[in-house]
């Protein structure tokens, strides 16, 4: 049994999808784990310490992949990637399945079996492996700390002998696991936070952190037996706009972190809007990837209009990589090894099981999108 741990590739990932830790936990088992030189560099995880752990270092992505049983990365691979990549291997990754049908094609080619990590079933049992979760928490405090780093007056209210300063007004848009994180750190900086989101079953969350939960009349009952939020029709969103005009003016900060699934990122901030806000204001946008939450963000760049910061920078997570590499690699670890059979650590996996069932997106040279990783 060999897994291979490449480097990433991608503009801006500074993340590896293993860590001394679940090397050797893997190595204790007997299985050969083999790692790109450098690929943790970034996240400050050495060769040495890779190899003290017990992985067999590679200098090329050709040589780390060859002959793998499994392949665990970050991010998607890149089509000349996958063509170094082994038939048969199993790849485990971030896939953007539902949107990038390329990535998906060229691996059904190859005859891989992929698996994307987006699409594990938010369920009790799935807790550990869920990448989503855990790199969104991180996320959504990176977000707040860029915000106000790139905000140019204080957080908190402070009272001096020369007078008082008075907090900074912050709004979270979107209360999942990434605003519920910038929630909790604008508050533990001092700010006063507001949070909105479709989803009115999250008010006693956002409010458990001590933030303020904006409500609108006249909005549909947007949530269902998921924790994913759903688009809005067009009378919701004429109500949304309306209320969340009336209170960005008094906004300093906003973190945006709205996203639908599969789909471009909703639009909750325009350009009219921008235009109520105080110079020196801040809006990061965790969604600039997807199109992004405001109409004016530029992904991976700032963009200054009418006086207001906005930040499209993207990965936020990544540039934490040191602590979300730490939790990515354990939950790719908790991802894999109940697909690795103990007696003699050849691949077994049970596409009866919801969670490889929900995640298995190319499997005998067909692509599989909503469960149908038993199709034949």
């Amino acid at each position: 049994m060999k897994i291979a741990v490449p480097k990433e590739s991608a503009e801006g990932e500074f993340r590896v999808a293993a860590s001394p830790e679940t090397v050797k936990k893997l190595t204790q088992t007997g299985i050969s784990v083999v790692i790109q030189t450098d690929a943790g560099i970034a996240s400050e995880i050495s060769d040495e310490e890779f190899q003290n752990a017990g992985a067999i270092l590679k200098d090329s992505f050709n040589s780390t992949v060859e002959q793998s049983d499994i392949i665990i990365k970050i991010q998607p691979p890149t089509i000349e990637e996958i063509h170094f990549m082994p038939p048969k291997a199993v790849l485990v990754c971030l896939m953007d399945a539902l949107t990038n049908p390329e990535t998906l094609t060229h691996a059904a080619k190859t005859g891989l079996t992929c698996f994307a990590l987006e699409l594990l079933p938010r369920i009790s049992r799935a807790q550990n492996m869920d990448v989503l979760s855990s790199q969104s928490n991180l996320a959504g405090y990176k977000a707040v700390l860029d915000a106000i780093n790139a905000y140019k007056r204080a957080v908190p209210m402070m009272m001096t002998a020369a007078g008082t300063v008075s907090p900074a007004q912050v709004l979270v848009l979107g209360a999942g696991v990434a605003g519920l994180q910038a929630i909790a750190t604008a508050k533990r900086l001092g700010a006063v936070v507001t949070a909105f989101d479709v989803r009115p079953t999250v008010k006693e969350q956002v409010e458990s952190l001590g933030a303020k939960f904006l409500e609108i009349e006249h909005i549909q009952q947007n949530s269902d037996n998921t924790v994913y939020a759903k688009e809005l029709d067009e009378q919701s969103r004429q109500n949304q706009y309306q209320a969340l005009k009336s209170v960005i003016s008094k906004m300093d900060i906003v973190i945006t972190t709205a996203l639908v699934p599969g789909k471009k990122a909703p639009v909750l901030i325009t350009r009219d809007m921008l235009s109520l806000m105080k110079k020196g204001s801040v809006i990061f946008d965790l969604a600039a990837q997807q199109g992004g939450n405001c109409t004016e963000t530029i992904y991976g760049q700032t963009n200054i209009v009418d006086g207001v910061i906005v930040l499209g920078q993207s990965n936020a997570a990544s540039r934490l990589s040191s602590t979300s590499s730490l939790l990515f690699s354990k939950n790719i670890y908790n991802f894999i090894t109940p697909m690795i059979k103990k007696d003699d650590l050849s691949v077994t996996i049970n596409f009866d099981d919801e969670i490889y069932r929900a995640t298995c997106v190319v499997k005998d040279g067909k692509i599989l999108l909503g469960g149908n990783a038993n199709a034949r």
